[in-house]
């Protein structure tokens, strides 16, 4: 007998009263403690010795796992890993440098200070922090932007001719490139303060997978210079990859002899390109000069930032979403613990400092991580021995890189890119599992194509929190019915089994109520319910008025009968005020057309009818279970429902509340009418009180007094 089978012959049973909700405060002995805002801001601000420890360790992970390092498990996995990392990283960070518009040596800059700060910061121990495709591209969008060559073109020898200097150009691009990157380290190092970590939950897996996609083909499209020697027109702004696509198309492809080496080695095409100086001989662009030693630090161009405030937010967004998303999958595989506020300080200081080194924005990248992984590396240190690596070949052999063909470095980055360009099959798995994030993955990946990665992100961001909008309003409205023989409740068009309860309509949405689709709501319970409220209050007012006449004309008949036989009169037709009298509990609620009035000399007595109108339930139920927040229009709406349905003569119960009572306590829906009587926690109890309660029969007698208004009501 398997566990399945076991557990439905485990039968249960329990014997309690039906609970409304303030019964449920009375015997749960409901608290009204609450720590008030002062109390909380105190508690948060107050300093002592344990906490300041606490909050300096958090700060600096580096002092609390470094002591404890276990060196004879780890060192020799993390060395093997540091060194194939760092070697990873030369040829990466010169090619992403191309991406970035920026000489390749600083990327190799932005593959040794961050990565020494994210040692001493970082809390993940298995993601290779450093150059990314993704960063490199909306750097370098920033930077050509900014810097276009048309603004560095000097006049030549001769008279129509121009020449380009690339010196000025890509001094002014290295300080465009560093100052964002300092922006956007200092827009992460803020929001990691403020515990602001939850931002990326705004990038969900389809929009980070099909951003990276599009990027990818930014990447592939600025690197047809390198690989294929040729010069199309640069283009920036939306639409900018369209027009260097299209400009691309009306060049040829020289170069014939490069593209057979494309695929080989670093070390080969080097020795290559420096044996037949193709520099001169073929004009094929190389690396260029890499300069031995370190750079001192520089501030950054304060007068720019200004303009690039749009890009560094952009920058510091997605390059914490990968790099939390990364982490997040390291630390559920290996059992650990990823902090994800702290990730935020520790890029935002990377990028904050390396921007002062000139470096340009890190990220993580998936294929270093996997190798880091791949060959043994535990922690940290596997990162912090890559910086070292990275560090000798900027102090001794940078130098032996100088004649590397820049073309190969394209190489390198559409071989990084063959990854990114899998995840188009995203698509059809999207299409069997769940459409609408299908939808964000397509619309993601078409509007950074061609408004360019920094305003894709955005718009891409505003589509997909629409879709979460969109299906708020587009909630499946159902009819629960009971389980037979249960206390279980469903969507009688989901089961065969599932039967409603007579007399009782238990309404539920799939979806929280707000002020963008509360009228929707109403609509839809008025269909479920078969019940138009403001229609049948409409011919409740015609009945009433027809009611009136009839009794006004009885009582003009009467009076004149009174006179013939020399009485007093015996009705008055209004009251003291001219109005007309108020209406019976049993008129009230709808069931004036089953009233019958027997008159005698003294007394008229009114009976109900004793059959109600069997168009109209006799109570109505909302599941509210769904619903985690109302606001002031979620609020008025159930107040709306529960006074017009019960003008009709239909009681309104609520059940599954507990979340949102408060809302309705500030929302003013109570009052002395209405109570927490009429909310339960379960749509049973709910079910069992108004089955009990439709027990209650009403005698309505109507005394004949001075005015024709007063009702004694007798409820059993």
């Amino acid at each position: 007998m398997n566990v399945r089978d076991l557990r439905k012959r485990v039968p249960y049973q329990i014997q309690r009263d039906v609970l409304d909700e303030l019964s449920v405060d009375q015997v749960a002995e409901k608290s009204d403690f609450k720590i008030s805002t002062k109390e909380k801001l105190r508690d948060a601000v107050r300093c002592t010795g344990p906490r300041f420890k606490s909050c300096f360790l958090s700060f600096v992970p580096l002092l609390t796992w470094l002591p404890r390092y276990p060196f004879r498990d780890n060192a020799i996995g993390d060395l093997i890993s540091g060194i194939s990392v760092g070697i990873m990283h030369l040829p990466q960070g010169m090619a992403y440098a191309l991406l970035a518009a920026v000489p390749p040596v600083f990327g190799l800059y932005s593959s040794f200070y961050p990565i020494l700060i994210y040692f001493i910061f970082g809390t993940s121990k298995h993601i290779s922090v450093g150059t990314y495709a993704v960063m490199s591209v909306m750097i370098g969008s920033v930077t050509e932007r900014l810097a276009p060559d048309s603004d560095f073109m000097i006049p030549g020898n001769d008279t129509n001719s121009t020449t380009l200097d690339i010196i000025g150009r890509d001094a002014e691009r290295v300080k465009i490139a560093a100052t964002v990157t300092f922006l956007s380290g200092i827009f992460q190092l803020l929001l990691g303060l403020v515990r602001f970590g939850f931002v990326v939950t705004y990038l969900s897996e389809p929009l980070v997978r099909a951003y990276t996609t599009a990027a990818a083909i930014h990447v592939i499209v600025s690197q047809l210079k390198y690989s294929f020697g040729i010069s199309p027109q640069r283009y920036s702004g939306p639409l900018s990859l369209i027009y260097v696509s299209m400009n691309t198309n009306t060049h040829t492809v020289p170069n014939t002899l490069l593209r057979t080496i494309l695929k080989r080695c670093i070390i080969v095409a080097t020795v290559v390109s420096w044996q037949m100086d193709l520099k001169t001989e073929y004009g094929v662009e190389v690396v260029g000069q890499i300069p031995s030693g370190l750079q001192a630090p520089v501030a950054p161009a304060v007068s720019l930032l200004g303009s690039m405030v749009g890009d560094a937010f952009a920058l510091a967004v997605v390059g914490y979403g990968i790099a939390i998303s990364l982490g997040r999958i390291f630390a559920l595989k290996y059992a650990y613990k990823v902090d994800s506020n702290q990730e935020l300080i520790a890029l935002g200081l990377s990028n904050a400092i390396g921007g002062l080194f000139n470096c340009f924005a890190i990220s993580c990248s998936m294929s270093r991580s996997m190798v880091q992984v791949s060959t043994g590396g535990k922690s940290q240190v596997a990162g912090a021995i890559s910086a070292v690596v990275i560090l000798v070949i900027l102090l001794k052999i940078g130098e032996l890189f100088e004649e590397l063909p820049k073309a190969v470095l394209a190489a390198i980055i559409y071989v990084n890119l063959h990854g990114m360009m899998k995840q188009f099959g995203d698509i059809c798995s999207l299409w069997r599992t769940n459409k609408v994030d299908m939808v964000v993955w397509v619309m993601t990946m078409i509007l950074t194509v061609l408004l360019n990665p920094d305003l894709g992100l955005a718009a891409s961001i505003a589509f997909s929190i629409l879709t979460v909008v969109f299906r708020t309003q587009l909630p499946k409205y159902s009819i629960l019915g009971q389980v037979p023989g249960t206390d279980i409740y469903r969507p009688v068009e989901d089961y065969h089994q599932v039967k409603e309860i007579p007399g009782i309509m238990i309404f539920r949405s799939s979806a929280t109520l707000y002020f963008a689709n509360a009228e929707m709501y109403i609509d839809a319970l008025y269909e479920k319910t078969g019940v138009d409220v403001a229609k049948l209050l409409s011919h409740k007012k015609k009945l009433e008025a027809k009611r009136l006449r009839k009794e006004k004309k009885a009582a003009k008949k009467a009076n004149k009968e009174a006179k013939k036989r020399g009485e007093e009169p015996q009705f008055s037709e209004t009251d003291d005020s001219g109005e007309e009298p108020e209406l019976s509990h049993a008129e009230a609620n709808g069931d004036v057309n089953k009233l019958s009035v027997k008159e005698s000399k003294d007394v008229a007595t009114v009976e109900v009818g004793p059959d109600p109108d069997s168009t109209l339930p006799q109570a109505i139920i909302l599941d509210l279970s769904p619903v985690n927040f109302l606001d002031t229009v979620g609020v008025k709406t159930l107040r709306n429902i529960y006074k017009d349905y019960g003008e009709a003569g239909v009681q309104v119960y609520l059940c599954g509340c507990q979340s949102v009572v408060e809302s309705m306590e500030k929302g003013d829906f109570f009052n002395e009418k209405v109570t927490k009587s009429i909310l339960f926690s379960s749509v049973h109890d709910a079910v069992l009180y108004s089955q009990q309660g439709n027990k209650t029969l009403l005698n309505v007698k109507y005394l004949k007094m001075d005015l024709l208004k007063n009702f004694i009501v007798e409820g059993k």
